[in-house]
């Protein structure tokens, strides 16, 4: 396992450093990494650390949501109102519709098998987005209308709602029966995830407000909550519906509104723990890409993909009308909203498993819709934020460069 860490690291690091010399996103680079050591191409990573990539793959997630939690502040939320609540659904629902209409006619599926694959394509990916939108926040990109905000609040709330409905077509598929109750998992989900976050943020900022010790320290105890926050949603699954990602993210919105200083302090830290974990992250998601799944799919299975993400586009689009944005703001969050790689690896092999007769295609369909729309997304916010986007006219203060301050 040593040796395959290593190599992650080196390789990774090395060629998400080539491939911005390029002008591409390092995340290509790391993706790549995964694809030619895992065990499709090379297999140079250890059977070990593949058995526990999921779990990896979650740690790396929960760091990025817990440093977006840190960075939010809810008076900006506030005022984003009406257009952060719709694209936690509808760009999901109006790429579902997409994919519904075109994966039968184009791959010969039918409407519940096509409906299966897009519960699995259409999540947004939190991991490529959430560090991009960050980076917008510290470099005062959008601040006008609070556009960081609003797409990382969108994009967290996204795949809740898309993993329920993926429940709810396997579970048809499997000759099961699907009730409003199943549907009424997701506000609950939402509302629970979001409530116990925020109470136990609260509780954070008290408690270190009285007792003394090292911002380190202080981060452990917040990874180890956020990890027990992730292992609740699997204890109480099928019980009370409960989001354990949103309440990681929300602990951090919690502690930043009642402990601003403490959120930045915190935040440097977690930034300096991202540095690993996106390689991790992006690594072993490219691990789970066969190569060859892709080449098989032909032009059609990659028309699917890009047909459905035009729907997507679509989607916020129709979000976003009758707001304050300019044309130029409306295309960003557009092309901002496209990047899919954490859900579709998480997901894209469990029809399979479940012995699905769409199993196949649908793992094969997510495969390239990582492969496409992760770097193609990434590219798109790095190519066009400046052009697009104002800057507001003072950058706001990196959490590390306040820590500088007040050392």
């Amino acid at each position: 396992m040593l040796t395959s860490l290593a190599l992650i690291f080196l390789v990774g690091m090395s060629l998400g450093w080539i491939v911005t010399r390029l002008r591409l996103p390092s995340l290509l680079g790391m993706l790549l990494t995964g694809i030619l050591l895992g065990p499709y191409v090379l297999n140079l990573l250890d059977a070990s650390i593949l058995g526990i990539s999921a779990d990896l793959r979650q740690l790396a997630l929960i760091i990025i949501l817990t440093r977006a939690g840190l960075s939010l502040n809810l008076e900006d939320l506030k005022k984003v109102g009406r257009p952060a609540v719709l694209l936690c659904f509808v760009p999901a629902c109006f790429e579902m519709v997409g994919m519904i209409l075109l994966a039968p006619r184009l791959l010969g599926i039918s409407v519940l098998d096509a409906a299966i694959m897009g519960a699995v394509v259409v999540a947004v990916s939190p991991a490529v987005i959430v560090p991009k939108m960050l980076r917008l926040m510290e470099l005062g990109y959008g601040a006008r209308h609070s556009i960081p905000q609003m797409i990382l609040a969108g994009a967290s709330v996204d795949d809740v709602f898309v993993i329920v409905m993926f429940t709810a077509f396997t579970g048809l598929a499997q000759g099961g029966t699907v009730s409003p109750a199943t549907f009424v998992q997701i506000p609950v989900s939402i509302v629970t995830g979001i409530a116990f976050g925020l109470l136990a943020g609260v509780a954070f900022g008290a408690v270190y407000r009285r007792i003394h010790v090292r911002d380190s320290v202080k981060v452990v105890v917040l990874l180890s909550l956020s990890f027990l926050f992730v292992a609740l949603e699997n204890a109480v699954k099928g019980i009370v519906p409960f989001s354990g990602l949103l309440a990681v993210m929300s602990c951090g919105i919690a502690i930043n509104r009642r402990r601003p200083e403490l959120a930045a302090r915190l935040s440097g830290k977690y930034n300096r723990l991202w540095v690993a974990a996106e390689v991790l992250l992006f690594v072993l998601v490219g691990a789970t890409v066969d190569i060859g799944y892709a080449a098989a799919a032909g032009v059609a299975a990659v028309l699917v993909v890009l047909g459905a993400l035009v729907f997507r586009m679509a989607g916020v689009f129709v979000c976003l009308l009758h707001t304050a944005l300019d044309r130029k703001e409306r295309l960003f969050c557009m092309l901002a909203y496209t990047p899919k790689a954490t859900v579709q690896a998480a997901i894209g092999s469990v029809p399979l498993s479940l012995g699905l007769g769409c199993g196949q295609i649908v793992l094969t369909v997510a495969v390239l819709a990582i492969l496409i729309t992760a770097p193609l997304g990434a590219f798109a916010i790095d190519l066009t934020y400046r052009r697009l986007l104002g800057q507001a006219d003072a950058p706001q203060e990196t959490a590390a460069q306040q820590q500088k301050k007040t050392a």
